[in-house]
């Protein structure tokens, strides 16, 4: 479907509507219309210009690599969003069993998610049982109602659905105003089906999925996946490689969650490339979080006020610089949060 903005008519995208399938094209241009409505309905700021069918080898294909057996990893871009041209800066990835597909994480836009179920049907033609979403920023959540039109069910921590719908919206307006409204066309805001409190176990048919409700850490509502099959951890943005962490949550909560080791296989981070082990995915992340921590403390050991802390902690914290992408901005962010936090102990 080719859609515009009501209010803007210039402001123009596509839409793929996922969870049809037909044996001929006159099938699907005769249930093309019934879909366009359904999938507009009544209350959307999105207006139907053009309609055509296609087939799933033509939709665009985000790029997988295969990570262990069964275990499929597409690498974002190294980079913050106002540092991407589209906002495709999250790790997205999914696991395939005997009977069924999980997909964890969804991508930053319904583009980047049908680009992702585009890939997944290149490597297998199992239903997609489940979409699990680690935590509710933007790169890893938007791309969730893609896999809902597939049938999937949509897991989440228990604090996942309250932090999108006070988020939620804000997110979506800025990365609008950021990539355009053809960007983000059709993207809307997805809340999950099932909320983990505390641990779950996902049967794809011969292979199960923990996942585990993590304290306040990175963010509020951080959730893990462990395959069991293969030790494969995805981590989502409790862990970063390359890309500067970013802290939304704890830091305290992020250093003693990191204290613990994970896993036995490889580890899928939030951002950057898999790791072979929890030593190599952690170690330079708890060194820079450590410092950070470090250097608050002292800042506010010495009594300066945060107008002065701040640009003290980000002079500390340069000799990381080098080694994480977008990292001036962040750090400057993350002493800003680390100092409203820490000053409370």
């Amino acid at each position: 479907m080719t859609i515009c903005l009501a209010a803007d008519s210039r402001s123009c995208g596509t839409v793929t509507p996922v969870g049809h399938a037909f044996a001929t094209q006159a099938d699907c241009k005769a249930a093309a219309p019934r879909i366009a409505r359904d999938w507009l309905g009544d209350q959307s700021p999105w207006t139907l210009d053009g309609l055509a069918c296609t087939t799933l080898d033509d939709l665009p294909i985000l790029p997988v690599q295969s990570v262990a057996d069964g275990v499929h990893v597409h690498i974002g871009q190294i980079a913050q969003f106002e540092d991407s041209p589209d906002g495709w800066i999250a790790n997205l990835g999914f696991v395939v069993g005997q009977d069924s597909i999980a997909v964890i994480d969804a991508g930053a836009s319904r583009r980047q998610g049908e680009a992702l179920f585009a890939a997944i049907r290149r490597v297998s033609d199992k239903p997609i049982s489940h979409l699990i979403v680690t935590h509710m920023h933007p790169d890893h959540a938007f791309g969730a109602e893609v896999f809902r039109e597939a049938g999937a069910t949509i897991v989440g921590h228990e604090g996942l659905a309250g932090a999108m719908q006070a988020r939620g919206p804000a997110y979506l307006e800025n990365l609008t105003q950021l990539y355009g409204a053809a960007a983000m066309a059709g993207t809307r805001i997805v809340l999950p089906d099932v909320a983990v409190a505390d641990s779950l176990d996902i049967d794809l048919g011969g292979r199960v999925l923990t996942l585990k409700a993590v304290a306040t850490a990175h963010s509020d509502n951080d959730l893990t996946v462990l395959d069991r099959a293969t030790g494969t951890f995805f981590a989502g943005d409790l862990v970063f490689r390359g890309l500067t962490p970013i802290v939304d949550g704890s830091l305290p909560g992020w250093l003693d969650w990191m204290a613990v080791p994970q896993a036995g296989g490889p580890v899928v981070p939030g951002h950057g490339p898999v790791a072979a082990s929890w030593s190599e995915a952690v170690a330079a992340q708890r060194d820079f979080l450590t410092t950070l921590a470090e250097e608050t403390r002292k800042a506010i050991r010495d009594g300066l006020p945060m107008s002065q802390a701040v640009p003290a902690i980000v002079e500390a914290l340069q000799p990381f610089a080098g080694n994480w992408a977008s990292f001036p901005d962040s750090a400057a962010r993350n002493a800003t949060a680390a100092f409203k936090e820490l000053e409370w102990e």
